[in-house]
């Protein structure tokens, strides 16, 4: 979707308020389609100026207010537009998002999803953490060390299972080139 400047909606926006064309007549008139209009229009009415500029900062939304939204979408007729100013959106396109997240995944998809790998620990820490935590943190601490075993448990059963079926390749390879050759041999 391209990105349009602040200025030039505001301009389209004022055009429809003042009378000067409708929904059709502008979207033919700056190539758009009626649905940028409309929902520029309703951003206005409802935020002002405000609801027309494009927000650099990342809005982070509570897994509760998430979970309200989706299940106000879907026990009610309101269309994500509507739902979106009711809410105090601007961007309706972020509950459709959330929408499919939870008929695809349940609420499990709405909550904060934690970014990058998943660092292992440092001996030293863990060392200083056991030595100086408290019960709570050390169980926390128990639970994360249980956690990276069983994945390196998991990680080198998979390793050493794919390197015997790679020998075993290898020495089905190796019986087939020898009973080729030998009958190779045999037919000379």
């Amino acid at each position: 979707m391209a990105k349009y400047s602040f200025e030039f909606k505001r301009m389209v926006v004022n055009e429809y308020l003042s009378g000067q064309g409708g929904w059709n007549y502008l979207s033919q008139k700056y190539n758009l389609t009626r649905s940028h209009i409309q929902r520029w229009v309703s951003n206005y009415r409802r935020f002002g100026e405000e609801g027309l500029r494009r927000s650099r900062q990342k809005q982070d939304y509570t897994f509760e207010f998430k979970l309200n939204v989706v299940e106000l979408y879907l026990s009610s007729e309101l269309s994500y537009q509507e739902l979106a100013l009711q809410v105090g959106m601007t961007e309706p396109a972020t509950i459709n998002r959330w929408v499919q997240d939870y008929r695809a995944a349940g609420p499990e998809a709405l909550k904060p999803k934690k970014k990058g790998r998943k660092r292992t620990m440092d001996k030293e820490k863990i060392i200083r953490e056991i030595e100086n935590g408290d019960s709570e943190n050390q169980k926390e601490l128990l639970k994360q060390l249980q956690e990276e075993n069983l994945r390196l448990r998991i990680e080198n059963a998979f390793l050493k299972e794919a390197r015997r079926l790679r020998l075993e390749e290898e020495a089905l390879q190796r019986k087939q080139r020898e009973s080729s050759t030998a009958s190779e041999e045999n037919s000379n």
